[in-house]
């Protein structure tokens, strides 16, 4: 049996240990209903403040009361984008976004441009970066919402949020972004970044699937989301998930405590192994910016190599690693983020995401690198392009 490593931690984490630990007495001692008045709705409730408290704390919001959870970062980013719109449309129906936002974001905006808004989509270099003078050239009286992610969950380039949210405060325009890439890999403020609404999610940081939550900033106007409950201060009714809530709570306040050892650990094992790459198998190339970028995700064209048959040969050798966002990877097209960055077809449709979570060693990587030059050379001694002549 092949040995398997994992290497697609950007699309999602395995549960800590620290945070099933937090989860398990939530599923059978205590069990109540965190909207019940009585004493075992209480203890629920108790648990979800103190998830709500940790999630504030962790981001440095004002109040707790500016956490709303949600079931993950597309819910979140799906009521940002509309919650605002809708409930800010009197003073425009304008919104400007960048071309290489997660669908979750894309689509919330184009389902606007059918309800009558216009939406702006930003351009970006070829390194991945959202260029500001667009954001400002774009701007208009109408201009009611900015959204631009913090991280991009394919390239990893972080993005000048705080520059941006200053930009959108002089013209008196809300700012949101979705940071579920970034919470545990950069430091978030959102009182230092001016940021008026913030997506995050339990999953991508050693917490459960189905937990995440949306950061609004307390005076910043948005629609209810889910109508018939008074739960989250009547903008999202529904009992409460009160398992996934306490992990999703306890996985933020464990990513932004071991942060810096984490990040030292996952920058060393990345950088290994991209030097061993490079010395083993030539044509190679790095997507997204050569600094400005996540430790944590490294995206790569291999020249002569189809993406999709590189992947499965991988697979097959107990190698997990993607193409792009998993909501997207199973479409086979050329993936839209490094079409917006200029990244010619050959070798966008060529390449693959390698993400490392914080359980890699040394020993995976080289086991990683001796399987990647033997499947590449074997896909190269069979591509057209290599019996074309490339030398």
């Amino acid at each position: 049996m092949a040995r398997k490593v994992y290497l697609d931690s950007a699309a999602t984490t395995y549960v800590s240990s620290e945070v099933m630990a937090e989860m398990l007495p939530c599923f059978n001692a205590i069990y109540g209903n965190s909207n019940s008045v009585h004493s075992y709705g209480r203890d629920a409730l108790a648990i979800v403040d103190r998830a709500r408290d940790r999630v504030a704390h962790a981001i440095n919001a004002e109040k707790s009361n500016e956490i709303y959870f949600t079931s993950g970062g597309t819910e979140a980013d799906n009521w940002a984008i509309r919650g605002l719109a809708h409930a800010n449309k009197d003073k425009g129906k304008h919104i400007i976004t960048s071309v290489i936002e997660h669908h979750a974001v894309l689509d919330a905006c184009k389902m606007l441009e059918e309800e009558g808004y216009e939406v702006t989509y930003v351009p970006v270099d070829k390194t991945g970066l959202v260029n500001i003078a667009e954001i400002i050239h774009a701007i208009r009286k109408d201009t009611t919402l900015i959204s631009i992610m913090a991280v991009n969950n394919e390239v990893g380039t972080i993005q000048n949020v705080k520059a941006i949210a200053k930009i959108a405060h002089e013209y008196g325009i809300i700012f949101h972004t979705d940071a579920v890439q970034a919470l545990g890999a950069v430091k978030l403020d959102v009182r230092d970044m001016e940021i008026d609404a913030m997506t995050i999610s339990g999953h991508k940081i050693y917490g459960p699937k189905g937990a995440g939550c949306l950061y609004v900033k307390n005076g910043i106007k948005i629609d209810n989301l889910i109508i018939g409950g008074s739960q989250e201060r009547g903008k999202r009714g529904g009992t409460l998930n009160v398992p996934a809530i306490a992990g999703f709570g306890k996985a933020v306040e464990v990513a932004v405590r071991d942060m810096s050892i984490n990040q030292q650990k996952i920058k060393a094992e990345r950088e290994y192994f991209l030097k061993n790459l490079k010395d083993k198998i030539p044509y190679v190339q790095v997507n997204g910016h050569p600094f400005q970028k996540v430790n944590g995700i490294a995206n790569i064209s291999f020249e002569m190599v189809d993406k999709e048959s590189l992947l499965m040969l991988l697979d097959m050798e107990g190698i997990a690693v993607s193409t792009g966002s998993a909501c997207t990877s199973n479409a086979v097209e050329e993936s839209y983020v490094l079409k917006a960055m200029g990244i010619e077809s050959e070798f966008a449709n060529s390449a693959i995401r390698f993400s490392f979570g914080k359980n890699i060693s040394k020993s995976d990587i080289d086991y990683v690198i001796e399987t990647l030059s033997k499947v590449v050379e074997r896909l190269r001694s069979i591509s057209a392009l290599t019996k074309a002549g490339r030398k």
